[in-house]
């Protein structure tokens, strides 16, 4: 017969703390595994552009834009304080926010109607000029006592010629927009006007530079 020997005072602690510890990440597990999957929500590419935008002859590359990284995800971002970053709880982007705006960038320009060529840099268009963006605003900001917010999007573009990679011109494009409302789809709402609004500016500028 083996004789066990009596558990100390502090082995039965240590016993107890390693126990509860084992439950509650087994309980977080579950509940990741368990709980409502978030909404997704995706933004629209910009269609309408002003009269008398020149056509050009070259080609243009839209780079995937570098963000930090509180914007590279999914997650869709808010403020209540200027210093302070936090996401919607149950709500993300499609995917990534500068891979989402690269998507909606390559289409806004295809929908001008006014350049021969333009995509992403991974199909291997061999281009004349590449677009740069720096994405510095992606966020709802909850600022107004009331609780509505204000959407920001704002970004820095850059147009490289090649393949010298000269930057020929350089603008920010900011715009704000306030939602109707509290609801989600009101936010995102908001979140499609401010950026389309960025996404015009932003294409138009382009063609002018060498249009």
């Amino acid at each position: 017969m083996v004789n066990r020997l009596p558990m100390s005072r502090m082995g039965w602690l240590a016993w107890l703390c390693f126990l509860a510890l084992a439950l509650a990440g087994c309980t977080g597990l579950l509940q990741d595994l368990g709980g409502p999957a978030p909404n997704l929500y995706t933004l629209t590419p910009k269609s309408t552009f002003s009269k008398g935008l020149p056509r050009v002859t070259w080609q243009l590359v839209v780079e995937e834009p570098i963000a930090s990284g509180g914007l590279n995800v999914e997650r869709i971002a808010l403020r209540a304080l200027p210093t302070e970053l936090k996401y919607f709880a149950r709500a993300r982007w499609t995917e990534r926010a500068p891979r989402m705006v690269q998507t909606l960038l390559v289409e806004s320009f295809e929908n001008s109607g006014a350049i021969v060529a333009v995509g992403r840099k991974a199909i291997g268009l061999r281009s004349d000029f590449n677009l740069k963006v720096d994405l510095r605003e992606f966020q709802a900001e909850y600022f107004d006592a009331d609780g509505i917010p204000t959407i920001r999007v704002r970004w820095n573009a850059k147009l490289v010629q090649q393949p010298l990679r000269t930057i020929i011109a350089s603008k920010t494009f900011e715009a704000a927009i306030r939602a109707e409302g509290k609801d989600m789809l009101q936010v995102i709402l908001a979140f499609d006007k401010a950026l389309g609004k960025v996404l015009r500016r932003t294409v138009e500028w382009t063609l002018r530079q060498r249009g």
